[in-house]
């Protein structure tokens, strides 16, 4: 069984310009279909940046994303 870690502070995270706008569109839409319409770009791509957005961020779900990026003011 894994324990949990005690949450730490990391150093501030920089988006680029397309991980910003990845991030308005997780807030916006619900579906990875929907944000890759939103952003003309396939549902593969989407889920690529997604992917990759979360890996940045530490999370490991579009709640914990959007979670860290309040607390990071994103």
């Amino acid at each position: 069984m894994r324990i949990p870690q005690p949450w730490t502070f990391q150093s501030r995270v920089r988006l680029t310009p397309r991980e910003l706008e990845i991030f308005e569109a997780l807030r916006k839409y619900r579906a990875v279909k929907e944000i890759a319409a939103a952003l003309h770009i396939s549902p593969n791509t989407a889920k690529t940046h997604v992917r990759a957005l979360y890996r940045k961020l530490g999370a490991h779900s579009r709640e914990d994303a959007l979670w860290i990026g309040r607390d990071l003011d994103i």
